[in-house]
């Protein structure tokens, strides 16, 4: 039985912009179940990550609801922890691995014990048990990144909320960034919403990808991604679903980008 645990209905977002009231996201719906990785893709500009500011209570939403677990979104929720592009930014370069990991374990008061495990769990995840000593200025980007994302499954959240996560890393390590994804998933039964520009990357992750389109933005489909798991870099890609889904949603951002620009036109 599935459990919705993000629910957005009718969101919209609107900016005061020298007076007038300028509509960036009108009227989405949609929801994400417990346990899904869902992507959000569309056109540059069109509100991806404002929206993401809105689920994540880092923006107020002008109208409509987003709730999680049932619960009003009205602020950051706890059970949500967000990883960013700019990695280079989120990390203290002053704090070794270990403790840009343990940062934000500080306002959860628990026990050395469970802290030092919950470390210990999200370094060895990552693939980074043999680096606590390190400094993120002394690490690869790509390393640099598993020390965002370490830092988030210490804090063990329900739902794990990435904004373009993979986009400043090579090709390489952005496959490797990927299945370490997908291994999150599996491992701690977490919830991930992502939004990227990488049609491709967007199907081999996925179980469903919201597209949007126009301006202000709505949903102009959800995709279900119907491909065997598990999935793997070679054999996933070259299936001939993985080509039509990944030609499905080109098709539909293509569309969008082009009423997006009408509309700024008109």
């Amino acid at each position: 039985m599935t459990h919705t645990q993000l629910d957005v209905e009718h969101l919209s977002k609107s900016y005061n912009v020298g007076g007038d009231d300028v509509q960036i996201i009108a009227d989405l719906t949609f929801t994400v179940d417990k346990g899904e990785v869902v992507s959000i893709v569309g056109p540059s500009g069109i509100g991806k990550t404002t929206l993401l500011k809105c689920l994540t209570g880092l923006q107020s939403i002008t109208s409509g609801s987003a709730r999680i677990d049932g619960r009003q979104i009205d602020g950051p929720p706890e059970e949500m922890a967000l990883v960013f592009q700019e990695y280079t930014r989120s990390l203290m370069p002053w704090l070794t691995v270990e403790k840009n990991v343990r940062l934000p374990l500080k306002h959860l008061r628990l026990p050395k014990a469970e802290a030092d495990r919950r470390v210990r769990e999200a370094l060895v995840s990552v693939g980074l048990d043999h680096a606590v000593d390190r400094f993120p200025w002394q690490l690869s980007g790509g390393m640099q990144q598993r020390v965002a994302i370490a830092r988030a499954l210490a804090y063990r959240p329900e739902v794990l909320v990435m904004d373009e996560p993979f986009a400043s890393v090579d090709a390489q390590t952005r496959f490797e960034l990927e299945d370490l994804c997908l291994k999150i998933r599996d491992e701690f039964g977490m919830t991930i919403m992502l939004v990227t520009h990488d049609i491709d990357e967007s199907v081999y992750l996925s179980d469903r990808v919201v597209v949007l389109g126009h301006r202000p933005a709505v949903v102009t489909r959800i995709v279900d991604i119907d491909l065997p798991a598990p999935r793997d870099q070679i054999t996933t890609r070259a299936l001939h679903e993985f080509a039509e889904l990944r030609t499905e949603i080109f098709e539909l951002i293509r569309a969008g980008a082009i009423d997006t620009q009408s509309s700024r036109a008109a």
